[in-house]
């Protein structure tokens, strides 16, 4: 590897690297911090970077990862000291989360669907090959620990936030916040089902490289993504009352850079569910495999739901 990937990949992890620095900053985390550290390299060893050695597929980080949610959740019911009913709730969030996308990827994996690599992380291969990056181990662990690392920092910060507010009551913030959470949570299951319904239709009528664009389909191409991030919008808006309770006037910058870091979150889910392992891989392989789906791209919006147009309207 040359000295230009190198410094590529080392700044890949530096924003990951400056938040757990910069939230170890704060003495009442450190323990939360240490704990939920030590979980997550233990899960994303066992359940990701070992299989991923011995067998050369990435597809195993989606087993890590949502367990690393439900490892976030269980340590704040472990070291919660703040108001019970906000640390079952915030807890809660994450186990929920977890489980669901946790417990299908055990499912995929019992049913044999990670034999093979999931077309998402084959289309990591392509972008290593055209950045130039040829050893395929080291890139392999690389981009599985960019997601440990992520359950490590930001993707805590909700909970971190919410595990030690001491306040005894919820805000009505905090109560929209939980309630958008269980809106989007359920809109995305409901857009999966959706799609397991038209492809076991599908397949019982004998169609075979069908677009599905029924239901939420029809307005988005990828509204379980979608729903994804309206979920982590909606842990950001439901940790803002903790966020003040942190405000310091002595100490300004740090509270600016958590509100930044806090912030973030959305940008880091944008980005991995439409770019990374989300929308733009899965569609470069649709368009190669159903020769209904330009004609679908341009029906339909992306990310970001909207009214089909008249092509799409049934």
């Amino acid at each position: 590897m040359n000295t230009k990937n190198i410094l590529r990949r080392t700044i890949g992890y530096l924003p990951f690297l400056l938040c757990i620095r910069f939230l170890f900053y704060y003495e009442e985390w450190r323990d939360f911090l240490v704990i939920n550290t030590t979980v997550q390299f233990c899960i994303f060893l066992l359940f990701a970077c070992l299989p991923a050695y011995f067998t050369h597929r990435m597809s195993y980080v989606d087993i890590a990862w949502p367990w690393g949610l439900v490892g976030i959740g269980m340590t704040v019911l472990a070291l919660g000291e703040g108001y019970w009913l906000r640390i079952y709730i915030i807890a809660a969030l994450y186990i929920v989360s977890g489980l669901r996308m946790g417990i299908g990827a055990v499912v995929l994996y019992r049913r044999g669907h990670l034999d093979t690599e999931l077309s998402r992380y084959k289309f990591q291969r392509k972008r290593w090959e055209k950045m130039g990056y040829s050893n395929e181990k080291i890139s392999l662990q690389y981009e599985i620990m960019i997601q440990c690392l992520a359950n490590i920092s930001f993707l805590a910060i909700p909970a971190l936030l919410q595990y030690n507010n001491p306040k005894e009551s919820l805000s009505a913030l905090e109560i929209m916040g939980y309630s958008l959470w269980l809106f989007f949570f359920i809109v995305e299951h409901l857009a999966d089902l959706q799609k397991q319904r038209f492809l076991i239709k599908c397949r019982l009528e004998n169609k075979r490289k069908q677009v599905c664009n029924v239901g939420l389909w029809r307005y988005s191409r990828h509204p379980n993504y979608f729903a994804e991030w309206m979920v982590w919008n909606a842990l950001i808006c439901s940790s803002v009352p903790s966020l003040l309770i942190y405000h310091d006037s002595k100490n300004i910058v740090f509270w600016i850079a958590l509100v930044l870091a806090t912030l973030y979150i959305s940008r880091l889910m944008y980005t991995t569910l439409v770019y990374y392992t989300g929308a733009i891989p899965s569609e470069y392989y649709s368009l190669q495999k159903r020769p209904g789906y330009e004609k679908y791209q341009e029906d339909t919006a992306m990310f970001f739901p909207l009214p089909p147009k008249k092509g799409n309207s049934k």
